[in-house]
């Protein structure tokens, strides 16, 4: 229980109808999951109004409302409380109601269009490997220490992001490694925040649906960065130019890294091999077993990070040369006796997939064929469809188009829309094959020894998403069981 008075602390309130000196059992957006006694937050979200359920709320006994604007009727007994934006007090209200954990923890904020989640991991793997208790929110998984959580999303909702960090602060955590998507800054899921330190990794074509312009979606990025304190640092890829746009008018401590530019943490590719990466950073050189230039990026990143949060540099590299691909990033399956190599990777942006597939035309021989399977998700940025189609055919001896997660969109009409972006000339290497494991199974069929096979778009998920069902799905284990049954 907390005095209500406390839980609004730093909380904007334009108008107070009750009292705040009441306790406070629990703290809702949901009004389905309200508690006696409890306080509910109105959001108006881009789907449902919260405003719309603050009778239900009353009903099952919640002695506070936070409202953006008072219901027509008051209920006798609630205290409402009117904000501009519920959406920020829930961000700070959440913060206050589990003891401000952020400023008992080190947060390090990681945004960007790709390497996110290859960032936040690798650094949470790289300070737990030095006994260095850290806590992880990701898009594939969230970890208090070694105790998993379900992620359902890069950026929880501000109630479960605070409850998280409550328990990693409890259990003793120094540092938690956090993925903050454009829609969690938008939404103001992170809110309530003390960020230590923020990294901006790229920015490329992605979340259009929701953010509409490429400018809008900039600027989203920008407000994790603008939200810093004096006392924190900004660590951005400056070979990326809307690296710079980032950390203008920022309070903290900017740093840059690079492959091509100098930086602050310069990085060299010495050896790309589909074994790992030969790097130079600064001064100290490193075996990774990660693959890529945009690996070199993410690398980078992270032995950025670790500096600026004073690990020793000889150790930091030593450990992340021991760390391997996060699951679902550049993911090496390979056959029985090795003789097709197999790779499954996240990549659901044209710039992902071209980085990917830039990163197998670097290694490979040119004597072996390149097959790739890649579908885009319905209900997402239509426009990118046939630009990932474009590149596949492009950048690939052999493509098949598929279905990834159509949700609730026709995932032929999907397919449809992709076809439209392969060119004339690349026709006769495109196949379309609706049903995603028999895609996955005509490429290792058309797989000789030597060739490489790419799945791309799903990468770590384990189900695909048709019609708000999530059917089992794991393009790991599929191609595995495909290769071996086919190349033992």
């Amino acid at each position: 229980m907390k005095l209500l008075k406390d839980i609004l602390y730093g909380v904007s309130l334009e108008e107070v109808i009750g009292h705040t000196h009441m306790a406070i059992s629990s703290l809702h957006m949901d009004s389905r999951r309200v508690q006696r006694d409890g306080l509910f937050v109105a959001l108006s979200g881009t789907q449902v109004d919260g405003h719309e359920y603050i009778p239900m709320a009353i009903e099952k006994g919640v002695i506070a409302i936070i409202c953006e604007v008072l219901p027509k009727e008051l209920t006798e007994g609630v205290n409402y409380l009117v904000v501009k934006d519920a959406a920020e007090a829930l961000g700070v209200a959440a913060s206050n109601f589990y003891d401000r954990p952020s400023e008992q923890i080190k947060v390090i904020g990681i945004t960007g269009t790709n390497g996110k989640t290859t960032v936040a991991t690798t650094l949470y793997e790289l300070f737990q490997s030095q006994k260095v208790a850290s806590g992880l929110l990701s898009t594939v998984r969230n970890l208090v220490e070694r105790k998993e959580l379900e992620a359902t999303h890069t950026t929880p909702d501000a109630i479960t992001i605070q409850r998280l960090l409550r328990e990693m602060a409890d259990k003793g955590c120094k540092y938690a490694f956090m993925e903050v998507s454009s829609h969690g800054l938008h939404q103001k899921r992170v809110a309530g925040i003390q960020f230590a330190g923020a990294v901006f990794t790229n920015i490329s074509h992605d979340h259009l649906d929701y953010h509409k312009t490429f400018k809008e979606y900039i600027q989203a990025k920008k407000l994790l960065f603008d939200g810093l304190s004096s006392d924190a640092f900004a660590l951005v890829n400056t070979d990326d130019k809307n690296g710079r746009v980032m950390v203008q008018n920022t309070k903290a401590k900017a740093f840059s890294y690079a492959l091509k530019s100098e930086a602050d943490y310069k990085v060299r590719i010495l050896e790309n091999q589909f074994t790992g990466l030969l790097l130079k950073i600064n001064d100290l050189e490193f075996w990774s077993r990660m693959v890529g230039p945009f690996n070199a990026y993410n690398l980078a990143a992270v032995y950025g990070v670790a500096n600026l949060l004073g690990a020793d540099p000889l150790q930091t590299m030593t450990v992340m040369s021991t760390l391997g691909a996060v699951e679902g990033r550049f993911q090496t399956v390979e056959s029985g006796k090795g003789q097709v190599i197999g790779l499954v990777d996240y990549a659901h942006t044209p710039d992902a997939l071209e980085n990917v597939l830039s990163t197998i035309g670097q290694i490979r021989t040119r004597n072996e064929k390149l097959i790739t399977v890649v579908g885009c998700g319905g209900d997402r940025d239509k426009t990118k469809r046939p630009e990932m189609a474009r590149i596949a055919t492009e950048m690939s001896d052999q493509v098949i188009l598929t279905s990834d997660n159509p949700r609730t969109e026709d995932p032929g009409t999907i397919l449809k829309e992709m076809e439209e972006g392969v060119e004339a000339q690349n026709t006769r290497k495109c196949l379309s094959i609706l049903d995603r494991r028999e895609a996955i199974r005509t490429a290792v069929r058309m797989a000789s020894e030597g060739d490489i096979i790419l799945v791309a778009g799903k990468g770590h998920e384990k189900y695909q998403d048709v019609n708000g069902v999530k059917h089992p799905f794991d393009d790991v284990e599929i191609l595995k069981d495909e290769l071996n049954l086919i190349h033992p």
